[in-house]
């Protein structure tokens, strides 16, 4: 038979997704791997649902998303950074912020074209690498508050970096870059002519004194800034695929191409139903972040309680739970995180996905579990990891 594309040998399937798998496959697994929550979108948004699914649109939107969502996207974006956005001119809606990013890096990437990727990293953008032909430099989050070495930095920009990937909250250590760090890292791809393509999907999940920044925002970085933004987060739709790219009108008008040929577009009845959410008003982010925060409080509280070494997350909804002193024990001698996660599912009904995926760095010792979840679901997660947590105490 024919040979399969070089490409597709070079990643594998999306390790966050198999675990849900198994999950799944295990009676009454508690699915702590995949970050979606087990709540109800706002009532606003699901009452609009049931409205644009009675009277429509049905059809095909405008291929760069309709009107109304755009205009409410720019209205939005537009107040986080100090600036109007042209919602004509300067925004793709995209299915999901997983495809925002593929098309943002289609756009602006050349076969053998270096992209410069934060580790830990999300899985997805060592594949989108791959998939638009550029070769990843990885630049390491050190541990335990995931700050960069600012002269490793800039040596991974001297390599001819043609852009940077920033997710900012970090997927899936939670770091918040700050306003300086940020400015730096914009200050290096303007001295080397580099984009910066951002991934804000966890913007309105911080917890205080951290505070998000756009680089968008930031002066003079406008122009060579690309950002990938989704929905399903901010207003718990994870399954509608709705994201967006915001950027200067010369790289928009070509992402419009990349997206009319992977997707046509996103579907009209949920572009019409989300548009209510993004015209919330402050109060609704006020109570996202208090409503994580509580989550997350309560957690890592019981995390603690335990006795299991956790990170402790400045944003999103992750929180990388240290196994090693289960590792260090002869019965999992030689065991990978893989293994680990998998026993765990089996054994405990919890379900983490293996930190291995997220870093460049040969890291077996973390999982990541998340805690967009139910207070009494959360509360179940942490009896059972406390038996399992049982076994170091023997």
């Amino acid at each position: 038979m024919p040979k399969l594309s070089d490409r597709v040998g070079t990643f594998t399937e999306s390790v966050i997704r198999s675990m849900t798998r198994i999950s799944d496959e295990t009676e009454g697994s508690i699915n702590l791997s995949q970050g979606f929550p087990d709540f109800d979108p706002p009532k606003e948004i699901t009452d609009a649902l049931a409205r644009a699914a009675k009277e429509g649109p049905h059809q095909y939107s405008i291929t760069y998303g309709a009107d109304n969502i755009r205009e409410a996207i720019a209205r939005k974006h537009g107040r986080a950074i100090g600036r109007e956005i042209d919602p004509d001119k300067e925004i793709v809606v995209t299915c999901g912020g997983t495809e925002a990013m593929m098309a943002a890096m289609m756009t602006v990437c050349n076969p053998g074209d270096k992209v410069i990727v934060f580790s830990p990293f999300y899985e997805n953008y060592a594949a989108d690498a791959i998939l638009s032909g550029a070769d990843p430099i990885y630049v390491p989050l050190t541990p335990p508050e995931f700050d960069f070495d600012r002269e490793e930095l800039e040596e991974a920009f001297k390599q001819g970096a043609k852009a940077i990937i920033i997710c900012n909250p970090s997927n899936p250590c939670g770091k918040v870059f700050t306003r300086e760090e940020l400015t730096f890292i914009g200050s290096l791809a303007e001295k080397y002519d580099a984009f910066v393509i951002t991934d804000e999907v966890y913007e309105h999940i911080i917890f205080k004194p951290y505070v998000h920044v756009m680089m968008a925002g930031l002066p003079g970085l406008y122009d060579r800034t690309i950002t990938c933004n989704s929905l399903s987060k901010t207003y718990s739709i994870t399954g509608w695929r709705l994201g967006y790219l915001v950027g200067p009108e010369y790289v928009i008008e070509n992402a419009k191409k990349v997206h009319d040929f992977l997707t046509v577009g996103a579907a009209s009845p949920l572009q019409e139903a989300a548009t209510v959410g993004l015209n919330f008003g402050p109060e609704y982010y006020e109570n996202l972040q208090a409503l994580y925060t509580e989550k997350r409080d309560f957690f890592v509280k019981g995390l603690d309680e335990i006795g299991l070494k956790h990170t402790v997350p400045q944003g999103s909804y992750f929180i990388l739970l240290d196994i090693s002193d289960f590792l260090a024990r002869e019965e999992f001698s030689g065991w990978t995180d893989v293994e680990f996660c998998v026993w765990m599912i089996k054994n405990y009904g919890v379900a983490a996905v293996p930190g291995s995926s997220f870093f460049k760095e040969p890291v077996n010792h973390l999982i990541r579990l998340h805690f967009a979840r139910e207070q009494e679901t959360l509360a179940e997660a942490l009896r059972r990891l406390g038996k399992m947590a049982e076994i170091l105490k023997k």
